[in-house]
């Protein structure tokens, strides 16, 4: 509780008259001092108890349109205020809307002593994806001599989801995925849910296995047949590096693979599949949720998924995409790199006897193997095992990389490891997958193509044909691999633009 600026005139008068009479030696006037101090500690006590009773009967109500929204969605907020007592006070009520919203001016309403109730509405904008909760609205009372600011209301919480998967493209070479990309099935008949072959109907067959439509169609009893659904053990690694903020405000590659991430999320959970979480920041692993039940893990995953914002960069290293401007053959590191420069030796066939399954203990290995020799053929080869291990050290060393070692490494067993990220480092992505898949694992590849979300990035609408064409290339490499499916995310709108503008000049993707 603090005194107005009328209230701290009538302690200063008390002051003043305090000191008079002390130094002056006038008692009347300390008893007038005293009078006047003694009033103002009861209207103390009054507006004390008068905002009490004010308080108690006091209703404030914030109230969002919807609670489910999408990025950037408007909606209308309403803070209605009302208050049955009697009171001297005047209430200057200001909503607690959360940072995360945008609005041009605050929600704020007034209750004068003889109003007993107001309301206001405004509308907000919603940006950035997640749960947000509403802080409790401010009440500041006052009357002549005193006021006080207390916080009161409901709280409720809005929840921002990512684009609906309707407006993202999820596909290849411009084609739309027709499948669902969140199902699977175990390649076998039994019970299930996925429509299997219909067969006659043979002794042993139970009744609840017959298909009574297809019976009375064929005049004899017919069996369908159902694909036996089977746990399939689910590991999201997401990508959310600077590189995956590129893309208008709601439209983002982070926002449009978060929504895909979701999706499958979502599938894992009603399947009853194994699901965990892999994400990936600049300085490397940010978060790592093992694989565990759907019912214990789909809830953290998706909060995390939703919280998710791109990292800063931590190294002035520069990134190509794909569907760059420059040469894609240089795989995204820049020229002159070591990275570069042993990639191509081993790719010549210069560096022997390497895989891409090879590690940096792996060669020291075969470099402690030829200690001690010293005959022409060593000699040689000496500096190309030297010239892998800084190459195969170095690769340790980038963040997607070491995420999926470190999160195929803690899963035990063979799994499904989807892999969210764009074609700004190809190079990386490419030793990525193959660590992936090792032990006969699946993996999906669910790339963002840089052409498809740079702001002015469609200005020449044939010049972003021939960068799709080179991300489609990019992405056709890792699809011809076994065990591997690698599927284009992008905006809907502006890759029916450039396929469009393809199909005008003759190209195909």
């Amino acid at each position: 509780m603090y005194p107005t600026r009328r209230g701290w005139t009538v302690v200063a008068l008390v002051v003043v008259l305090a000191v008079f009479a002390v130094v002056f030696a006038r008692p009347l006037v300390l008893v007038g001092a005293a009078l006047v101090g003694t009033w103002l500690l009861t209207h103390q006590y009054r507006f004390a108890q008068d905002l009490k009773r004010t308080l108690e009967s006091l209703s404030v109500v914030q109230t969002p349109a919807r609670i489910a929204l999408q990025t950037g969605d408007e909606i209308p907020v309403t803070l209605a205020t009302t208050h049955e007592a009697e009171t001297a006070l005047t209430l200057e009520i200001t909503a607690g809307l959360p940072v995360t919203a945008t609005i041009s001016e605050p929600i704020s309403v007034t209750l004068e002593p003889n109003t007993e109730r107001a309301h206001q509405s405004r509308t907000s904008t919603w940006p950035v994806v997640g749960r947000h909760t509403f802080d409790e609205a401010t009440v500041r009372a006052t009357d002549a001599l005193f006021r006080e600011t207390v916080t009161t209301g409901s709280t409720p919480t809005v929840t921002v989801e990512p684009p609906t998967p309707g407006t993202i493209h999820v596909g290849e070479g411009g084609d739309r995925l027709a499948a669902s990309y969140g199902s699977h099935n175990a390649g076998r008949t039994g019970s299930g849910i996925e429509l299997g072959e219909l067969r006659e109907y043979v002794p042993g067959d139970t009744g609840a296995e017959i298909d009574w439509k297809a019976t009375a169609r064929h005049a004899t009893p017919y069996v369908r047949e159902y694909e036996a659904e089977t746990d399939r053990r689910t590991l999201l690694v997401v990508d959310h590096r600077a590189t995956l903020a590129t893309g208008t405000r709601a439209e983002t590659k982070l926002e449009a693979l978060r929504s895909v991430a979701l999706v499958i999320a979502g599938a894992a959970r009603r399947l009853n599949d194994p699901l965990g979480l892999v994400t990936v920041g600049d300085s490397g692993l940010t978060h790592n949720l093992e694989l565990a039940s759907p019912t214990a893990n789909y809830g953290s995953v998706r909060r995390r998924l939703l919280s998710l914002e791109p990292t800063v960069a931590t190294d002035t290293t520069p990134t190509t995409a794909v569907s760059g401007q420059v040469d894609s053959r240089s795989g995204g590191d820049p020229v002159g790199s070591p990275l570069l420069s042993i990639s191509s030796s081993v790719a010549a066939g210069r560096v022997p006897f390497f895989d891409r399954r090879t590690t940096p203990g792996d060669v020291q290995r075969l470099l402690s193997n030829l200690e001690g020799a010293d005959d022409v053929f060593t000699r040689t080869l000496r500096p190309f095992y030297s010239d892998r291990r800084v190459y195969c050290e170095q690769l340790a060393e980038k963040p997607l990389y070491s995420a999926i070692q470190r999160g195929v490494t803690s899963a035990h067993g063979s799994l499904l490891t989807v892999i969210c990220t764009d074609d700004s480092r190809p190079a990386e992505l490419r030793e990525t997958v193959a660590l992936a898949k090792r032990g006969g694992n699946e993996v999906m590849v669910l790339l963002a193509p840089s052409v498809l979300y740079e702001p002015g990035g469609l200005t020449d609408l044939e010049q972003s044909y021939d960068r799709y064409v080179a991300f489609e290339e990019f992405r056709q490499e890792f699809a011809r691999m076994d065990s591997v499916t690698a599927l284009e995310v992008g905006p809907a709108d502006r890759l029916s633009a450039v396929l469009e503008a393809g199909r005008s000049s003759g190209g195909r993707p």
